[in-house]
């Protein structure tokens, strides 16, 4: 019998690989993903580029997503979340530009950005794109102590480990709570009931993730795994998607209704 893995993906019985074989596979797989990755930065450049030109008015469309939608077949959300993508992307480069040599600009043309592999996957830019200044300032920071101390050359394996540890930081931790806690002690056992929940979904939304990754729509995500997941966990529906939008956008506004 063949063994399932996340997704309940059966895969049928194979005799053991010899190692060379095994590394072998694994060099094909890690230069596969490599490709992806730099094919994402390549699409967010260019997104970003046509997003600005605004093309879609000389085609004869009403907006982006009327646009999108006829010439490529995509959603409305993924057109919205390419440009999520775009924009966490040219956050990141301008953050690398000032980092690693305070005397330049932010080079954000096409050419620049569609030059940077990060290693980082879309669902990750998607999942900061709403902290995105977050993101770019933690990355100028680290950038910045690092060659003043004059310890570690900024070449590019260093450069690409600061940011992704940037983004896995700001990924990993639910937005911070608003500043300026309130004076009424009722009022700020309130906040924290709410704080305390709103990260309990944002732990929800990313196990939603595994399950209806961030490129599917609500429609798409309700009716395959993330349903069955919800009843599994005893989680109405409409809290895990919006759980699953939270996880993405960082913005406690898509918990309003459900789950707050």
């Amino acid at each position: 019998m063949g063994e399932h893995d996340q997704g309940n993906v059966t895969e049928p019985a194979r005799p053991p690989s010899s190692v060379a074989q095994a590394r072998k596979v694994t060099a094909g797989l890690r230069e596969a993903m490599d490709d992806v990755r730099r094919s994402v930065a390549v699409l967010a450049a260019r997104v970003r580029d046509a997003h600005a030109a605004r093309v879609w008015l000389p085609l004869g469309y009403p907006s982006w997503e009327a646009y999108c939608d006829a010439e490529f077949g995509i959603s409305r959300a993924q057109a919205y979340r390419l440009l999520d993508v775009a924009r966490a992307l040219a956050a990141i480069h301008g953050a690398v530009a000032v980092g690693t040599d305070p005397s330049r600009t932010r080079d954000t043309g096409p050419a620049a950005a569609a030059a940077l592999d990060y290693g980082l996957s879309q669902r990750a830019l998607i999942a900061v794109s709403s902290r995105a200044d977050d993101v770019a300032e933690l990355i100028t920071r680290r950038l910045t102590t690092l060659a003043h101390s004059g310890l570690q050359a900024l070449d590019e394996p260093t450069v690409r480990a600061v940011v992704r540890q940037a983004v896995r930081d700001i990924r990993t931790a639910p937005p911070p709570p608003p500043a300026d806690p309130p004076a009424d002690p009722t009022v700020a056992a309130l906040r924290r009931v709410v704080d305390d929940l709103a990260a309990s979904s944002y732990a929800i939304g990313e196990l939603m993730l595994e399950v209806a990754p961030a490129y599917l729509s609500d429609t798409e995500a309700a009716t395959g795994a993330l349903a069955l997941l919800c009843e599994q966990i005893g989680e109405p529906l409409e809290h895990g998607l919006a759980a699953r939008r939270y996880a993405m956008s960082g913005d406690r506004r898509a918990l309003h209704g459900t789950v707050l």
